[in-house]
């Protein structure tokens, strides 16, 4: 079905209401213990780096890209990636996921990690990280720790603590017009 009002938009703060309700239907009031919410209690998400989905003006669904240091790669942690019921197995939740690691290897992450479901993200370029390789700050289960590798080392660096890590001084390559207009106002099948 082709929704010609659906757009992806970088994230503002006008978005935090409605994100914080995505993520409550998503993943209900348990959410605040997972080891990467304890990652992202430490410091900001990036803005630059996190999208949000609108379908004719309503927003339905984002992913928010958090700044880590793992091990020794300067990464970006992704989630939550939430998308509303009603929106749901439209490929929505992948496209953002798509724009994100774009997003971050034009900023220069070295790789962009997330504790999920490796047949959902396996398919959209994650890989697998090594057997607890990376010390989460509560319990993890390691075969869910996954990464695309936007560094050629990243995998052989990703060996101790995980943390936020504030990455204020690192600037973006310029987006191109066509870059820009797809993340802007992309239309989706």
């Amino acid at each position: 079905m082709f929704h010609s009002g659906l757009v992806y938009l970088t994230e503002d703060a006008s978005h935090d209401a409605v994100i914080e309700l995505i993520n409550e239907e998503a993943f209900g009031p348990g959410r605040h213990t997972r080891a990467a919410a304890r990652i992202r209690e430490q410091g900001p998400h990036d803005r630059s780096l996190s999208f949000i989905a609108a379908d004719n003006g309503e927003t339905i669904a984002s992913v928010r890209m958090t700044p880590v240091l793992a091990g020794d790669v300067k990464g970006h942690l992704l989630g939550p990636l939430a998308v509303r019921p009603s929106h749901k197995n439209r490929g929505i939740g992948r496209e953002l996921v798509r724009i994100a690691i774009e997003a971050a290897r034009r900023k220069g992450s070295e790789g962009v990690i997330l504790i999920g479901d490796p047949p959902y993200y396996m398919p959209l370029g994650f890989e697998k990280v090594a057997y607890k390789a990376l010390d989460f700050p509560g319990p993890v289960d390691p075969n869910r720790v996954l990464i695309v590798p936007l560094a050629d080392d990243a995998h052989a660096r990703l060996k101790g603590v995980i943390a936020w890590r504030d990455c204020k001084a690192v600037i973006a390559e310029p987006v191109s017009a066509t870059e820009e207009a797809s993340v802007r106002a992309y239309a989706s099948a």
